[in-house]
């Protein structure tokens, strides 16, 4: 599996959209790594994982083709994961030379709104609503949705994706995990963790995590042999309230095993 993370910002992106603190301009300055879109991610230029507003962008940065894709799945409707009016762009009247429909993966929320979205070349779109640890199939790959600590009105998800015998955690946005998302992944096996990480130092890990929380999972998944020594460990979807740099955030958590993600970031396993 190739896995690219097109943006690793959280919310309001890095540096936010209307702000004028230190820390944005700062970013702004630096540019490079600095620069951080809201989350999304591409595994195989096949499946999709949220739809952010910042998605055009994505598109033209990573010369993607999006025509191509024929699954889109979404954690859950905050709106730096999921802009619904966008994906109306997709109906024959203004995308051509797509004979497939798309198909949406969510919860009932997600299925809910896109529908109410896309108004018109309904056909064009197929809906999945998905439930916590049941297993499905997309195309080569077994994802299962486990339950995330983020949102107490909706039914948020983080993903386990399997494929070749390759197998990710996809996981955020989400503070400290639910037990029952602890009990599901006590005997299983991981290659690859992308865990939030919003709050950097910031002592609070609901919601989100922050370093401190990162740095736990990531022991407990060694100590439990859920994880091994070559496993890889990334950090991701980052605030600006952290004032974090990307450099800074290196040096907290790359002596720890973790990588920090940027824009553009690819990853086989």
């Amino acid at each position: 599996m190739i896995i690219k993370l097109l943006g690793t910002a959280a919310a309001e992106g890095y540096p936010a959209i209307f702000c004028n603190c230190d820390a944005c301009k700062l970013a702004t300055e630096l540019g490079g790594k600095d620069i951080r879109t809201r989350t999304s991610a591409i595994i195989d230029q096949e499946l999709k994982i949220d739809f952010p507003p910042d998605t055009l962008h994505h598109v033209l940065t990573n010369k993607l083709n999006l025509g191509n894709i024929e699954h889109l799945l979404f954690s859950h409707t905050h709106h730096d994961h999921f802009h619904p009016d966008d994906l109306t762009m997709r109906a024959p009247v203004y995308a051509h030379n797509i004979s497939y429909p798309l198909n949406i993966y969510g919860n009932d929320v997600v299925i809910a709104k896109c529908v109410n979205a896309i108004q018109y070349s309904k056909e064009s779109f197929k809906y999945h609503q998905i439930k916590p640890f049941v297993s499905f199939q997309i195309s080569e790959y077994q994802v299962t949705p486990l339950l995330a600590d983020h949102d107490q009105y909706e039914t948020c998800f983080i993903f386990y994706i399997e494929k070749d015998n390759k197998k990710v955690l996809y996981g955020h946005d989400t503070g400290w995990f639910p037990q029952q998302t602890w009990d599901w992944l006590e005997n299983k096996k991981l290659d690859l963790v992308i865990l939030d990480c919003t709050h950097g130092l910031i002592p609070e890990r609901r919601n989100h995590l922050n370093i401190e929380g990162v740095k736990e999972i990531k022991n407990i998944f060694s100590q439990k042999n859920i994880t091994n020594k070559t496993a890889n460990f990334i950090a991701t979807h980052f605030s600006h309230n952290i004032k974090l740099t990307h450099s800074d955030l290196t040096n907290l958590l790359e002596p720890f095993g973790i990588m920090v993600a940027f824009d553009g970031m690819e990853i086989e396993i």
